[in-house]
């Protein structure tokens, strides 16, 4: 019987996993628990390659070992096993995940995907590559919208890979756009690896989110600039779509005010009421379409001028000099004053109470002045400057320039809504009336919901919750919620979210057990003892993990590894929200990486017969070198997951 690639690779990583493991026992002097921690490490690794459940794998063994631990001592493994549940299902954060998951199977459900390529396609069609451009920007949207890799790389291998191989695509390319760009949802927020590693790791999931925001921008912009070069350098890949492709059907009225569809927009519906035959109320319909982008622009710019150029001032309070004068205008009445010369501390009566004794001959006893003893000086005049600072201080609200990033930003919004007018013609704004439909309903679902969280108006939860709410609002828009999707939905989300749980009680319990056994305190002395640099530290770590993410799922490596990588960062300087966006980069890598990459194996399953696992594999080299390349990116400038977080919460 011939046995499989795969299974050759995973029957040879056991095998290397194994004598590793029976290595490290054979050289030890003495075998002591840290030994048998890393030996149930080794085990769970194995077992879980066998296809034993990962959580189910991980409570097992951790009791088991938990048993030994503690000297067969069942009462003491079980109250281990309880308390490590409950401090997992204690975890707020963790309510999150069901609703990002709920509002993901939403969307999926609600069949928007359809129309989003549709849209997109005839909107990047001028570019090179454009069908490969508008699968991977579809992707990355409803990857972001979803975050289920399965379901984003199942949907666009049955929708754009046909659409890619009747256009004449190369089958390496066209797989390596769907398979990259399905795995996006990985990385950009709201991602559920993120929620994962940050309840995990003791992890801000706000930060965490504000970090992988442009990290994932960033590759998916890397992945449309390899389609386009590889397009330009490449015609026979990727050929240009026929004039056929690129015609958009105007609606019946629009035909009679538009001379043709490449006339102009704007100039054609203003004069289009000449034609008595075309209604005034089509007419304004198409107006306020048009005129929609400018009046989003005025409001985001007047909204956001006054909240950048506006300044609070800071409370002042008046401080002077004890002894110093002030004028009866500027006096406070709640400060502190001199006593009122009248009824306050006065000097004793002159005659009967306590007086200087005299000048020429003191009493005998009484206390005199030692020998070359002068009064002292008098206090000195305060500065009257002092006073005047206090009293001009600036009350109420105060304004400053904007700041360069909003005058960049804006200049650019304006630049391109001008350009939006300038080549707006009836087959463009009719392709604008697409993108009204499916991508924009998509993209402010998810900037709200990231939004909300990014700027601290709601917690993950909350926003969440906002964002099932959302999800359910876009289905029943789109006609598509009913109790048939409703239930669909509902039950993959008790399955999605129970399956997530239980791993989260599983790890609770392994990592108590590893802890208890020194496993974790022999694997950082054997680190130290290495003498690694921070730089090599972090690559020995993210191959480690890039090697895992060959046999096991994101889920398991974060939930059995992190805990064992996080407690050694603070020896090497690293911090775990940079190191959490290396690991998301990475994981993303290992999800393209043959011979096992589910992704591949995905696409495979909804493909035609002529498209075979290795055109896949091959389409997916290119873009796993982009990945490392992106992870070099963001370790020579971690600025650019580290900027926004330290913008919003320094």
């Amino acid at each position: 019987m011939k046995i499989r690639r795969e299974l050759w690779f995973g029957l040879t990583f056991m095998a290397l996993v194994v004598i590793a493991g029976a290595t490290m026992l054979l050289r030890a002097e003495t075998i002591t628990n840290g030994h048998l921690g890393l030996l149930m490490l080794s085990l769970v690794v194995v077992a879980i390659m066998l296809g034993f459940p990962t959580a189910f794998t991980l409570m097992g063994m951790g009791m088991l070992f938990t048993f030994l631990a503690y000297e067969r001592d069942w009462h003491r493994t079980l109250d281990l096993m309880v308390q490590s549940a409950y401090k997992t299902m204690a975890n707020d954060v963790l309510i999150a995940v069901p609703l990002f998951v709920f509002m993901g199977y939403l969307v999926e459900r609600a069949n928007l995907i359809e129309s989003l390529f549709r849209s997109l396609h005839l909107a990047l069609a001028r570019l090179p590559g454009a069908l490969a451009v508008a699968t991977l920007v579809t992707c990355t949207i409803f990857a972001t919208a979803t975050g289920i890799v399965g379901a984003v790389v199942t949907l666009m291998g049955l929708l754009a890979l046909p659409a890619m191989l009747r256009g004449g695509y190369s089958v390496p390319l066209a797989a390596g756009a769907i398979t990259a760009g399905g795995c996006l949802g990985i990385l950009i927020p709201p991602s559920v690896l993120l929620i994962v590693y940050g309840a995990t790791a003791g992890v801000s999931v706000v930060q965490l989110y504000a970090g992988a925001f442009f990290p994932g921008l960033m590759l998916a912009g890397l992945y449309v600039l390899y389609v386009i070069l590889i397009a330009k350098l490449k015609p026979q890949w990727a050929p240009p779509l026929s004039a056929a492709e690129r015609v958009v059907p105007l609606p019946p009225l629009t035909q009679r005010i538009a001379a043709s569809p490449s006339a102009h927009a704007l100039l054609g519906l203003l004069k289009g009421r000449r034609n008595a035959e075309v209604p005034l109320s089509h007419v304004l319909r198409q107006l306020g379409i048009v005129a929609l982008p400018a009046v989003i622009y005025a409001l985001l710019a007047l909204g956001s001028y006054q909240a950048v150029t506006t300044v609070e001032a800071e409370a002042r309070y008046d401080i002077e000099e004890i002894g110093a004068s002030r004028s009866s205008s500027g006096a406070s009445s709640s400060g502190l004053q001199e006593p009122p010369a009248e009824g306050g501390l006065q000097e004793p009566p002159s005659e009967g109470g306590l007086q200087e004794p005299p000048g020429e001959e003191p009493a005998a006893g009484a206390v005199a002045e030692p020998p070359g003893a002068e009064a002292p000086p008098a206090a000195p005049a305060p500065a009257p400057a002092a006073t005047e600072t206090a009293q001009t201080s600036p009350a109420g609200a105060t304004t400053k320039p904007p700041p360069t990033w909003w005058v960049a930003t804006f200049s650019v919004l304006g630049a391109l809504t001008a350009l939006f007018y300038l080549f707006l013609s009836f087959a463009r704004l009719e392709i604008f009336k697409m993108l009204l439909a499916s991508f924009f309903p998509l993209v402010l679902l998810i900037l709200s919901v990231l939004g909300s969280i990014v700027l601290g108006l709601a917690t993950p939860t909350e926003a969440a919750a906002m964002g099932a709410l959302g999800g359910m609002l876009l289905a029943a828009a789109y006609r598509r919620l009913n109790l048939s999707v409703l239930k669909e939905s509902v039950f993959l989300t008790a399955k999605t979210s129970a399956m997530v749980c239980w791993l989260f009680v599983g790890s609770a319990i392994f990592s108590a057990a590893f802890a208890l056994l020194g496993g974790q305190a022999l694997v950082e002395e054997w680190v130290l003892g290495m003498n690694l640099t921070k730089v090599q530290f972090l690559l020995l770590s993210q191959v480690i993990i890039f090697l895992l993410g060959w046999p096991l799922e994101w889920t398991e490596i974060i939930v059995i590894f992190m805990p064992i990588f996080i407690p050694l960062l603070d020896n090497f300087g690293v911090d775990p929200l940079f190191f959490g966006l290396l690991v998301a980069l990475n994981l993303q890598t290992a999800f393209l990486s043959p011979p096992v990459a589910m992704a591949a194996f995905y696409l495979k399953g909804v493909s035609p017969p002529h498209v075979t696992l290795n055109q896949i594999f091959l389409g997916m080299l290119p873009f796993m070198g982009i990945q490392i390349f992106a992870i070099f990116l963001l370790y020579m400038w971690p600025q650019i997951g580290l900027w926004l977080p330290q913008l919003l919460y320094k």
